[in-house]
C-alpha cells in the first residue's frame, strides 16, 4: 500500500454532517475537469457565473470550519468528451492530506474495460479509495450495458459504492446537441439491472431525479442497496413524494449532498431546515446514514 494512502481519521463526534456530493473540478495546474463549453453551460444554469472552481485544499478548509466531512470526485468522461480527465490519484492523495475532513471517491470511465478495472482495484487497495462515480449522460453509457459490468463485479467484490449521476444535468444545458449529451442515460431505472445483477453492490442515485423522481422512488425501496443522495437541488424545490419518502420508507437510505461548488452546504442546509422532517430523521439523513454506507459506523 503506498504511503501516501487515505487513512481514515474522522472524528465522527465531531462531525455535523457528511456531505456526500461534491467535485474537484481543477487540477493543481489549474486545468478544469470540464471543457470550456460545458464548464461555461454548468455554471450558467446553476447560476454561477464568474465562481472560482477551489481547490481540494480550499475545499477542507471549507468543510472543516463548518465541522464537516465531504466525499470528493471528480468525472473520467475521456471517451464521450475528449478532454483529459483529472487524475483519480491526484484527488486521492490530496484527500489523504485531509483525512479529518475529506473522503476521496475515483471515476473510470467504463469504456477503459480491463485498464479500468485494474485501475479500480490499485486505487482502492493502494490509494484508500472509499467509491466510485458514474455520470452516464456525460460518459456516453446506459448504466445497463454490460461494457460496465466487469468494473462493476471489481467495486461490488472491493465493498465499495458506486455513485450514479440521475436526471437532469445541467452539463451541455443550453449548448447546441446539449453538447453531444444523452439525458436519457440517466434514467434512474437503467440502474435497476445494476442492483438485480449485482445484489451486494452499494449504490447511490445522485440527485433529485428530475424528471424520473418516482422511478428512483421505486428502484430505491425495492432494492435494499440502493440509496438516494439530495445533491444539486435547493431542498426547497424537493417535489413532495420525495420528502414524503425521505420522511418514512427511505429514512435510512437518503443522504446529505450539496453538490459544492455549485451549490454550497451553508445554502443546502439552509433551506433543508425549513423542510417538514421528522427531528428524528434529521441526524441520520445528514450523517448517521452516510457514516453507515461509507462503513464508519457499524451499530
Amino acid at each position: 500500500m503506498s504511503d501516501r494512502a487515505y487513512q481514515p481519521a474522522l472524528d465522527l463526534d465531531r462531525l455535523t454532517a457528511i456531505d456526500m456530493h461534491t467535485h474537484a473540478e481543477v487540477t493543481e495546474e489549474g486545468r478544469t475537469a470540464l471543457s470550456p463549453e460545458l464548464l461555461g453551460a454548468s455554471e450558467k444554469y446553476f447560476k454561477a457565473h464568474g465562481h472560482r472552481q477551489p481547490t481540494i485544499e480550499e475545499m477542507a478548509a471549507h468543510y472543516r470550519e463548518r465541522h464537516m466531512a465531504a466525499v470528493v470526485f471528480t468525472v473520467d468522461a475521456e471517451h464521450a468528451t475528449g478532454h483529459p480527465r483529472i487524475h483519480n490519484e491526484e484527488i486521492a492523495e490530496n484527500c489523504a492530506a485531509h483525512a479529518d475532513v475529506l473522503i476521496p471517491f475515483a471515476s473510470i470511465d467504463p469504456h477503459k474495460g480491463r485498464a479500468g478495472v485494474r485501475e479500480a482495484r490499485r486505487l482502492v487497495e493502494q490509494y484508500g479509495v472509499r467509491g466510485f462515480k458514474f455520470h452516464p449522460s456525460l460518459q456516453a453509457f446506459a448504466p445497463d450495458d454490460r461494457l460496465a459490468y466487469p468494473l462493476y463485479e471489481t467495486i461490488e467484490e472491493l465493498g465499495v459504492p458506486a455513485l450514479f449521476h440521475t436526471g437532469q444535468t445541467g452539463i451541455g444545458a443550453g449548448v447546441p446537441g446539449g453538447g453531444g449529451i444523452r439525458l436519457k442515460y440517466s434514467n434512474p431505472m437503467l440502474v435497476d439491472d445494476v442492483a438485480v445483477d449485482f445484489p451486494h453492490l452499494r449504490i447511490i442515485l445522485a440527485h433529485p431525479s428530475f424528471p424520473w423522481q418516482d422511478e428512483a422512488l421505486a428502484v430505491a425501496t425495492h432494492k435494499p442497496h440502493v440509496h438516494i443522495d439530495l445533491s444539486g437541488w435547493s431542498p426547497k424545490y424537493f417535489p413532495p413524494q420525495l420528502v414524503r419518502y425521505a420522511n418514512t420508507l427511505l429514512k435510512d437510505k437518503v443522504l446529505f449532498g450539496s453538490d459544492y461548488p455549485v451549490i454550497t452546504p451553508d445554502r443546502w442546509l439552509a433551506d433543508f431546515d425549513t423542510l417538514d422532517i421528522k427531528p428524528e430523521v434529521r441526524p441520520k439523513i445528514l450523517k448517521e446514514n452516510a457514516a453507515r454506507l461509507l462503513g464508519l459506523l457499524t451499530d
